[in-house]
């Protein structure tokens, strides 16, 4: 198994339980043994624009996510403009997380941030330290290497099976498993 850090995807397994993450894949934002995970599933866009969530934002064509089951009361956005965006946090090389806010609203109205250039959260997924490893051990996620692609281009009905398939192996045949246990 290659090792957990900030940059890896969380493909969950075909027969996971929780309906947060059923068929999800999750980003890994944040890691540290001593204070837990963060990380944001991209493959659950809400029927919601940011326009819509935020009433003081730029007129911005842009789709929000459901990011996670925690702090659902919250925003979050993952970009790849982080010259641009002041205070953004480098996650991996090209993928920023957060920046200033005010300044990303002035990007956005002179449209030097395009929606292919960022995503919106609502929430986040967190783990308390140690929680994550042992749902990796008990089999409860694929660990793979994230790339920009799941970020920004990929379709989010097709995520978690392209997902499965581009890791390779037997974990393209999973990928193949249907939703449904009628079509089985």
């Amino acid at each position: 198994m290659s090792r957990l850090e900030v940059g890896k995807i969380l493909i969950a397994q075909p027969f996971m339980l929780d309906p947060n993450f059923k068929r999800s894949v999750v980003y890994i934002t944040d890691h540290t043994p001593d204070d837990g995970s963060v990380g944001f599933i991209l493959n659950k866009t809400l029927n919601m624009s940011v326009n819509e969530l935020i009433s003081d934002f730029p007129e911005f064509d842009c789709k929000v996510n459901y990011g996670g089951p925690v702090g659902t009361d919250t925003i979050h956005y993952i970009h790849d403009v982080g010259e641009l965006l002041d205070d953004s946090r480098e996650v991996t090389n090209g993928i920023f997380w957060g920046g200033d806010f005010e300044k990303l609203k002035f990007l956005v109205e002179n449209e030097l941030i395009l929606p292919r250039n960022i995503k919106f959260y609502i929430g986040y997924s967190g783990w308390s330290p140690g929680q994550l490893a042992e749902e990796l051990l008990t089999g409860s996620w694929v660990l793979d290497h994230g790339h920009p692609n799941y970020i920004f281009k990929a379709k989010d009905p097709i995520l978690w099976s392209k997902a499965l398939e581009n890791k390779g192996n037997n974990y393209s045949i999973i990928g193949q498993i249907p939703d449904t246990n009628i079509l089985n």
